[in-house]
């Protein structure tokens, strides 16, 4: 009987575990209303400034200008919207001490000793970024919503594309934001 109860907890935890790890957060000018805009444009001497490749940066444009198409806005060169992007990213190492052969941490015949206590180390490294998609009034030259996503990075050429279009869609499915 407890076999039957547990079961639909362990598949939540295994359809949750196979999603993406990119988390995301929004926050906005609570007296700002959001239907008048339907133009916008990149404010290029900030995104300029932004730190990563150009090709990055012209990965996530293109991903930010296919959202915002999607959502029924365009391009202007009289915007209502300027778009800014920056980026900080924190590399993490994990340790990890492996044991093997007999019991909990020890290790078989070895360099002249029958037993001896440790294990092997695993040294693993991974580079956890973050995008902040900064949506500012042009006219009022205000910052009116901010989205940011969070989630590990890939150097594989082949997945980043698609990685950086999901930090993207991820973050502007957030806007317009629902007012409470």
């Amino acid at each position: 009987m407890k076999a039957i109860k547990i079961i639909p907890v362990l598949l939540f935890f295994i359809m949750s575990s196979c999603g993406s790890s990119i988390n995301v957060y929004s926050d906005f000018d609570k007296n700002t209303d959001f239907s008048p805009y339907k133009t916008y444009a990149f404010h290029q001497k900030s995104i300029d400034k932004v730190q990563i490749s150009e090709l990055d940066k012209r990965r996530i444009l293109q991903a930010i200008e296919s959202e915002l198409g999607k959502k029924g806005m365009t391009k202007s060169e009289t915007p209502d919207l300027l778009i800014n992007i920056f980026t900080k990213e924190k590399q993490e190492v994990d340790v990890n001490q492996y044991y093997n052969n007999w019991g909990y941490g020890w290790r078989g015949y070895r360099y002249g000793y029958p037993f001896y206590w440790g294990g092997y180390p695993h040294v693993s490294t991974s580079v956890e970024g973050t995008l902040f998609i900064d949506l500012i009034d042009a006219k009022k030259n205000e910052l009116v919503w901010q989205g940011e996503g969070v989630g590990y990075l890939t150097q594989d050429r082949s997945k980043k594309e698609a990685i950086i279009n999901e930090f993207v869609a991820k973050i502007l499915a957030q806007y317009p934001p629902i007012k409470k």
